[in-house]
């Protein structure tokens, strides 16, 4: 089974458990929901039969009850209406001749009365009974209760329609659910699958020079000259992949500790930037190329991050921009600050980035030129800063002609313990 019919199976799995879930959920409530109303229903019915036999019957004002006996034994009263339906009154003698009081009722079954209600079925349809004593017989009361039933009934059919579009539509929502929160997942899944494909690479790159080298250089002898050549190439591929390994130390490092540590520490843009270009001048020189700064604002450039985070942030961009452009051209980086944000743009005059590959410029590993040089990381571990310092990135062409690179912050107060920027000075 591939890897997303493995995602679609978990998915199933989830959203059937929580709908069996919900299903023995809506059931226990439903049938305590039923107990409940029909539990009320009943009362009703109890407490009507109640007040009927108590219409009907009057407490007997004799001399007094019988030795040993204490109360009054309720009889007819003569006058009483039996004609209050649904209720239907009869009066059974002491040997258990039954009378209908009321007209229309039913044949009264046989039965061993006495003052507790109870239902019993009468020609196919059930009745609630309640009696009392009535002389030496008893007056019964009764009510069909078959509407009951038929409310049960309904409620019923109404409870298992609405439970079954219930069920449906959590196992719909959970499925939906289970795929939405699983791709993610999946896509970080992914994601580290081309990234250690993509850094297995680039280290068995410069591996692979280096033993090809070494195995060239023990083949035979060879004149001095030529190990010097040979040894020259494997420094060469031995920093570039110690380069790399740094990077991947530094990005794995950044990943855990970056957002906790910057927002303790305030650092001045300008002052890092006037920096990073006077570090990297020479490297420009070497190449040809113009690199200058210029700043631009109310002198106080603080945002909250890591010095050395920032440090790391503008020599990856000018490096960048130094090594994209061609002699001749010209490289820019600019601090502009106001009174809410700060921004840190870097510009050159090289080819600019491809519009297809702006979305990637932070993926690790990728590059959107086939020009040798540099490991793919750079740029991913600038974005990594920019992330864990809460700034946000603008990607696109500048003013110069090529790649335009900026980052903005959220202004910082001034330290206490520190100048901006125009107070010592600036091109």
């Amino acid at each position: 089974m591939t890897r997303q019919g493995t995602q679609r199976l978990h998915a199933v799995k989830v959203a059937t458990a929580a709908t069996a879930v919900v299903a023995v959920t809506a059931v226990i409530l439903a049938v305590a929901l039923n107990l409940v109303e029909v539990h009320r229903l009943v009362q009703g019915v109890d407490s009507r039969l109640s007040e009927r036999l108590a219409d009907v019957v009057k407490p007997d004002v004799g001399p007094g009850p019988p030795p040993g006996e204490s109360g009054s034994i309720p009889s007819l009263q003569h006058d009483a209406d039996f004609s209050d339906a649904p209720s239907f009154v009869w009066q059974v003698s002491g040997v258990g001749v039954v009378t209908p009081m009321t007209t229309g009722a039913p044949n009264l079954p046989v039965h061993q009365w006495d003052t507790s209600p109870l239902t019993v079925t009468v020609n196919g349809s059930s009745f609630r009974f309640d009696a009392v004593r009535s002389g030496s017989g008893w007056l019964v009361a009764g009510e069909s209760v078959s509407q009951i039933d038929r409310i049960r009934g309904e409620g019923l059919i109404a409870e298992v329609l609405l439970g079954a579009l219930l069920l449906v539509v959590t196992f719909a929502g959970s499925l939906l659910v289970g795929l939405r929160a699983s791709a993610p997942i999946e896509q970080i899944r992914r994601r580290q699958s081309e990234f250690t494909a993509d850094a297995s690479h680039e280290l068995r790159t410069p591996l692979s020079v280096i033993e090809a080298e070494v195995e060239l250089a023990l083949s035979r002898p060879r004149e001095a000259a030529d190990y010097r050549d040979s040894l020259c190439r494997v420094s060469t591929e031995s920093a570039r992949l110690r380069s790399i390994v740094n990077d991947l130390l530094w990005l794995a490092r950044a990943d855990g500790d970056l957002p906790s540590r910057d927002a303790d520490e305030t650092v001045n843009v300008a002052t890092m930037a006037k920096s990073g270009v006077d570090r990297f001048a020479p490297v420009a020189d070497a190449a040809k190329i113009s690199l200058s700064f210029v700043y631009s604002g109310i002198g106080r450039s603080f945002v909250r991050a890591q010095p050395d985070s920032i440090e790391r942030l503008i020599g990856v961009l000018v490096d960048n921009s130094c090594r994209y452009t061609e002699p001749g051209g010209e490289v820019e980086v600019r601090v502009e600050d106001t009174e809410h944000r700060v921004t840190l743009t870097v510009d050159d005059s090289g080819p600019g980035i491809p519009e297809d590959h702006v979305e990637f410029v932070f993926d690790r590993f990728h590059r959107a030129t086939g020009r040798p040089g540099g490991t793919g990381l750079g740029l991913a571990i600038a974005d990594t800063v920019v992330r864990s310092t809460n700034g946000s990135w603008s990607v696109g062409r500048g003013h110069l002609g090529g790649a335009r690179m900026a980052v903005s912050w959220r202004h910082a107060p001034v330290p206490t313990s520190e100048t901006s920027f125009g107070d010592v000075g600036g091109d």
